[in-house]
């Protein structure tokens, strides 16, 4: 290896494109990608050793990659913590998490107005294994006060929420938690490193789905948990080696080369998202629209305080209508009218996309759940993206005045 060690106090941009493991022999200046399954060892003493000690080596890509290496470096210098971990998805991150943090009789308090796939985790998967789970509201700090029992151990948010925008306040939330004896746990997902650093607010861990914003192209499905390297190390690396949700060296690559550009990717589209959001406000055929960098957001100051002043690149709105079949045929309406967006569920694209949450992220809930995280059948999500934001309000507009 070769390569200089880059000084401290290097700032966010900077660590983007450079934090990584140094490079080769060979002295290439973008990362490899190394595609290999086992890794040849110099003798049998070594190799037991390695085995012995997963940080000291490469060995099997279950267990470790150097591409996968340097993309958590970088994360982890991004965020703000000691170390992180890659996962094959986002969803297989807060499986580590709950794997690594859980036991059957623990107890678990999260928001409501989390990702479906989340609650769904929560409420069933780990339900089968005698973990209880408590949603409250995202933003009422009370209820997550009173639901806190003796055996809580972990709490759970992600802000701004999906699809609602929800900000919580996280510093309130590590207090709360650590005052109880538990954990925060924060899905960053919407905002980014870019935005926002729950470290900087007490969170314990932090979550990431590197398929959105991290690689911001949709190329590839990652996922991430950074936090200390003792939780890293010692609780999490074991369990990955172990249960194999282990993140591809291609992959890792992709999303390493994405967080090269995610600073100046994320400003504009939250330039284009707060446009958007401001003439979806002032449509006549809209009765709401959900985005954090609106000064009529409930939680527009914190959010402006947690999120370096920016409101993320995500808005949903709700269309008009008389009923919950009006409503979801309006969304239709809006949703298949669009001709630039694409129809689809990720988010975090260059490409702006449209989609209708309460038949996609949110479908496997019951219409009780979804009732309850504020998911009409009129609400239609935006994720934002890099196209001229004139042309993503006209497409809209193919839609909106049909109504």
């Amino acid at each position: 290896m070769n390569g200089k060690k880059l000084p401290p106090g290097l700032r966010r941009e900077t660590l983007a494109v450079r934090a990584a493991l140094p490079p080769s022999q060979w002295g290439e200046n973008s990362e490899a990608l190394y595609l290999t399954s086992g890794f040849v060892q110099p003798d049998a003493e070594t190799s037991a050793h390695r085995f012995a000690n997963p940080q000291e080596g490469y060995t099997y890509a279950r267990t470790s990659n150097p591409t996968v290496t340097s993309f958590e470096l970088r994360l982890a210098a991004m965020e703000g913590t000691e170390a992180a971990i890659a996962t094959s998805t986002g969803m297989a991150a807060i499986l580590l998490l709950c794997m690594g943090v859980l036991k059957a009789g623990d107890h678990v308090i999260c928001s409501r107005s989390v990702f479906g796939s989340t609650m769904n985790l929560f409420a069933k998967e780990f339900g089968k294994f005698g973990v209880e789970s408590t949603f409250v509201s995202q933003t009422d700090l009370d209820e997550w006060r009173k639901a806190v029992k003796p055996n809580t151990k972990l709490l759970f948010a992600e802000t701004p929420t999906n699809p609602l925008t929800d900000v919580c306040d996280i510093r309130a939330l590590s207090e709360l938690a650590h005052g109880a004896g538990a954990l925060l746990a924060v899905d960053n997902c919407f905002c980014s490193p870019a935005l926002q650093r729950p470290i900087e607010f007490g969170a314990d861990f932090i979550i990431h789905s590197g398929t959105k914003y991290l690689d911001g192209q949709g190329r590839v499905m990652a996922g991430a948990l950074c936090g200390s390297a003792k939780w890293i190390n010692d609780v999490f690396a074991p369990i990955v080696r172990t249960a194999g949700m282990t993140l591809a060296p291609f992959n890792a690559w992709v999303v390493l080369k994405g967080l090269e550009t995610l600073d100046i990717r994320m400003r504009q589209q939250c330039a284009n998202a707060l446009q958007v959001a401001q003439f979806l406000q002032a449509h006549p055929n809209v009765t709401r629209v959900y985005y954090p960098g609106l000064e009529s957001h409930p939680q527009h100051a914190l959010a402006m305080r947690q999120q370096s002043g920016l409101g993320g690149a995500v808005v949903s709105f709700d269309v008009k209508g008389r009923d919950p079949a009006g409503l979801r045929a309006n969304a239709f309406k809006v949703i298949d009218s669009a001709q630039v967006m694409s129809i689809a569920t990720n988010l975090g694209d260059t490409k702006s996309i449209i989609s209708h949450s309460a038949t996609t992220s949110h479908g496997r809930l019951s219409e009780e759940q979804r009732q309850a995280a504020g998911i009409g059948q009129g609400l239609i999500r935006l994720a934002v993206g890099l196209e001229h934001p004139l042309d993503i309000q006209d497409d809209l507009l193919r839609g909106l005045e049909q109504l």
